[in-house]
């Protein structure tokens, strides 16, 4: 300025600017709801939706930007749109896509607030919504109907763990021009590639082990198809679904550790697993590593990994009561919804009340493991299963 700033000025307006040329490891974190242009004409001439221009907090800074390429890469993708959770990622899919008169199918292992999502769809925006036996594989192409304009699946079902056939969906659904989504959140884009098998929009929750920390929440929508990225972006931006620089930040930092974590979850998850798969007090283990997972031979034809997510079915002649107790007999287990965190959780369903073909089994108990030693977290199972027998 040509004339003195007051302190209060100073306050706001410094002439001081950093030299240019610093760079590190971590990408920097960005904080913005307003973007400043360099004069008018660079504000006509940017356009948000090409991401070749910074023009609003909400629309992305070089730290979301950032993290958007990173993710797209690894799960081979051209795209990425970030959203402030998993679910908001899934609701942005379903508005971006649907209108009153659609129909979408969805898996009848779908993640539970997909389903609540699609009841609301029905019951107040005129979409159908039916379910699909998640192991329907080529079979699907019997329930798409002229109006059918997405399919949702889900690798494996994050409570039930049947793992469906991508291929054999995605194909039935091409053949009829429907779009294939895939909630890819449990194998983080590691151990399945989702696009190489069909699929026309991936969808992770990066609350998992993007993260890694069990202390962010966000989502984020992958895709390949240019047409397809456009009609999801008018809906991200019609629905405000921005996220902040500091939670994108957290999932930056984990992104370089994250397939090393997701290895040590997986070593110790199938060591748990297949001790578990001995006890007497279990009737099933849902594992897709394990041959009584339902779609074993699937998971083992596509999948390179598994990570710390399975299930456990207990003998019918346990009660709830029993195994209610068993859970809260747990010292290294916390009880708590979500996975793909350090610490190892477990939670108990009721799985006869949740899936069609489950009406005679008994209660199902989910666990995340963690980065615990495996032989502490077997000892701790060991001797919760005495206290609830």
């Amino acid at each position: 300025m040509t004339t003195k700033k007051s302190p209060q000025t100073a306050l706001i307006h410094s002439d001081y600017r950093p030299p240019a040329g610093f760079d590190a490891f971590p990408t920097a974190i960005h904080h913005a709801s307003t973007v400043l242009f360099e004069n008018v004409a660079a504000l006509r001439s940017g356009q948000w939706k090409d991401k070749n221009a910074y023009t609003y907090g909400l629309h992305g800074t070089p730290t979301t930007f950032t993290l958007e390429a990173r993710l797209a890469e690894i799960e081979g993708g051209h795209q990425c749109l970030l959203a402030p959770s998993g679910l908001a990622a899934i609701a942005m899919v379903d508005l971006a896509l649907l209108r009153a008169g659609d129909d979408v199918l969805l898996p009848d292992n779908v993640y539970n607030p997909n389903r609540e999502l699609g009841r609301w769809l029905e019951a107040d925006f005129g979409i159908t919504v039916r379910y699909y036996d998640p192991l329907a594989g080529a079979g699907i192409a019997e329930l798409i109907r002229p109006n059918t304009r997405l399919i949702w699946t889900e690798a494996p079902g994050s409570v039930s763990m049947e793992v469906p056939d991508l291929p054999a969906i995605c194909a039935a659904a091409r053949a009829r021009g429907v779009l294939v989504a895939l909630d890819n959140t449990w194998s983080a884009g590691l151990a399945l590639n989702g696009f190489a098998h069909g699929v026309d929009i991936v969808m992770q929750a990066l609350t998992k082990y993007q993260s890694g920390g069990s202390d962010v929440l966000m989502g984020a929508v992958i895709t390949r198809d240019r047409a397809i990225h456009d009609r999801l972006s008018m809906a991200h931006m019609r629905l405000g679904l921005g996220v902040g620089a500091d939670d994108a930040y957290l999932v930056l930092r984990g992104l370089p550790t994250m397939r090393l974590r997701f290895e040590a979850h997986d070593k110790s998850a199938r060591k748990v697993a297949a001790w578990l798969a001995a006890r007497p007090e279990i009737a099933r283990v849902l594992h897709p590593a394990l041959p009584d997972c339902p779609g074993h031979a699937t998971w083992q034809r596509d999948f390179t990994g598994a990570g710390g997510l399975f299930s456990v079915l207990f003998d019918a002649r346990y009660t709830e009561a029993q195994t209610d107790r068993f859970v809260d007999a747990l010292q290294l287990f916390g009880i708590g919804y979500s996975w793909g965190g350090a610490n190892s959780l477990a939670i108990p369903y009721r799985i006869a009340h949740m899936r069609q073909n489950w009406r005679d089994a008994g209660i199902l108990v989910r666990f995340n493991i963690g980065l615990e030693d495996a032989d502490d977290l077997i000892a701790d199972i060991a001797q919760a299963l005495e206290v609830m027998a």
